[in-house]
Order: structure tokens, then sequence, then C-alpha cells
């Protein structure tokens, strides 16, 4: 399983209250950050609200970007499939039913708090899915059931021409949303810690998030198939975030024995295997292909992990 497969079907597969990656703002993208984000806990609600229901549609859609790359794995995208090909029976992945997370963005799209440029965006992007999605589906059922040897892939031809450009339409749109949403977030996470802390000072729920907020921001910087080489600069910064958190998580302990928090020794082990990693990428210059990439996806699947125990310890605290 590839990298960029593996960061798309297991850590983006996860909708936390206002877990979005934390990255600095991106260049050409409208900076909604700390000047719109909430003022009151009703406000910070509904915009922790409306950030869920966007996570939520852009989580699940992420099977059309797999399917894509499962497509482009095995056909020349410039020739287009000729029937040739070694491996055409890897067809499509089928996609995920969205209908109610479409609706439910929709929505969110339409209520406060009101973040013209995002809500814009989110729109646009739901068009997009909603252009690509069919031709996907129509292309899945085609190469799955080998319909192309009936026909000399004529309809597999004429697919392939509409898929393109819908693919690339749907990944820009992708990209953009996805930019915009990861600098509103900044200040929303913020926000939130601040308010829980401001509710129940530093508690099990604000050293559970502030972990997992800086988690996340890890997250966002690991290595993809198509960009596998790592900001050694922004990672270690991230690490070194993390690092804070999980000393405010051992600070909690100290100050309360016996309590537990469910996740507080993997998130421990997660910062000595990030550590690891980060020595290996120093090595190889950041590049995630020379002996790292399987603590790439241990790395990967254990924040899985420390997600499902960040739940528990929030639901369940003890």
């Amino acid at each position: 399983m590839s990298i960029r497969t593996l960061l798309c079907s297991t850590a983006c597969a996860f909708v936390l209250a206002a877990a979005l990656p934390v990255a600095a703002p991106a260049q050409g993208v409208p900076a909604q950050g700390a000047a719109s984000a909430p003022a009151g806990e009703a406000e910070l609600q509904a915009a922790i609200t409306k950030s869920n229901a966007y996570t939520a549609l852009m989580n699940r859609t992420l099977r059309a970007i797999q399917s894509w790359e499962r497509y482009a794995s095995w056909v020349d995208m410039k020739k287009g499939p000729t029937g040739k090909e070694r491996y055409i029976s890897y067809g499509l992945y089928s996609l995920y039913d969205v209908t109610g997370e479409i609706r439910k963005a929709e929505e969110a799209a339409a209520r406060e708090p009101k973040l013209p440029e995002i809500d814009a965006a989110m729109l646009a992007y739901i068009k997009a899915y909603q252009e690509l999605a069919p031709l996907i589906t129509r292309a899945e059922r085609y190469y799955d059931r080998k319909d192309y040897r009936d026909d000399n892939l004529a309809e597999g031809k004429a697919l392939h021409e509409q898929m393109v450009p819908a693919a690339k339409a749907f990944l820009e749109q992708r990209a953009r949303v996805d930019a915009m949403m990861r600098v509103y977030k900044t200040a929303l996470d913020a926000q939130e810690l601040a308010a829980i802390e401001q509710r129940e000072g530093k508690s099990v729920r604000w050293v559970v998030r502030n972990v997992m907020i800086n988690a996340r921001s890890v997250i966002d910087l690991m290595p993809t198939n198509e960009k596998p080489i790592v900001d050694l600069k922004a990672f270690d910064a991230a690490v070194a975030g993390y690092a804070r958190a999980i000393r405010e998580m051992d600070d909690f302990k100290d100050r309360n024995p016996g309590k537990s928090l469910f996740m507080d020794s993997q998130a421990s082990s997660w910062l000595g295997k990030l550590r690891d990693f980060s020595e290996k990428l120093a090595k190889s210059k950041g590049d995630v292909r020379r002996g790292a990439a399987n603590d790439a996806n241990w790395i990967v699947n254990n924040y899985n992990t420390m997600i499902t125990l960040s739940e528990t310890a929030v639901s369940f605290p003890r």
C-alpha cells in the first residue's frame, strides 16, 4: 500500500470536534483565520458544527481520490485505455454514498457563521465531486464487469475523455478548500482550547484536545507519493509542538495521580517514534523513500489508535 493511500484511508478518515490539520496560511488563499474566528461560546460551537460537517464530507469523498489514483496506476493518462494494459483488471474503487454528508455540508454553508470564501469553495467542491462521481461509478462497473471485452474499449475510451477534465477540476477544488480550512482551523482550534480552559481549567478534555491538535499538525506534514520529501524544518517544529503537549499531559498526570487518560501511554510512545522518524529523515534529507516508509506507516496507524482512545478519554473520563 502506498504512503499516499495509507494517509488518505486512515489518518484522513476520522472526524473529531475541531480536529482538522493546523497549517500556516497557503499562498493565494484568503486567510479567514483569527479575524473571522467566533467570539462567544455559542458562536464557537456553531463554527465547530460547520467545520465538522465540512470535514465529514471531505473525509468521505477521499474515496474518489483513491479511486482516481488506482485508475491512474495502470492507464496512460495521455493516451487513455488501450486494452493492452497489464493491470487493466485493477479498474477503479467503488465510491461511498455521500448523500447525507453533502446535504449536511450544503445546510452548513447556509448557516452561521458565514465564511464567504470557504462556504463558496465548499459548494464548488461539492459540484465538482457530483460531476466526477457518476463517471467513476460507471467506469468502476465497466472494468469490474470486464465490459471492455465486448465493446473493444469504446466506452472505456469515452469515459476516459470525460473523467480526465472532471478529475482535474475536482482535485483543484479539493486542494483549494482544504487549504482554506486549514488556515481557518488554526484560529478555531486555539479558541476551542481557550474556551475549554476558561470553563474547566486544564482538564482531561483540554489535555486530550491539546495533544490531538498537535498530533494532527504532525500528520498534516507526513509524506505522500506526490510529495515524498518532508519539509524537515516544519516537521521538527510540529514535533516540538507535540512534545510540549505531551509535557502538559505529564503535568496533568502529576497533579492528578491515578487519573486515567486512556491514550497517555500511546501518545508518549508516539513521540518517541516521531523522533526516530525525524532522525531517519534527517539522514535521507527528508526523503521518506530512503528507509523510513515503514516508520511512516506505523506513525499513521498509531495516530488512528490515538484518535479512538482520545474519544474514550473525553467521553468516559475517570
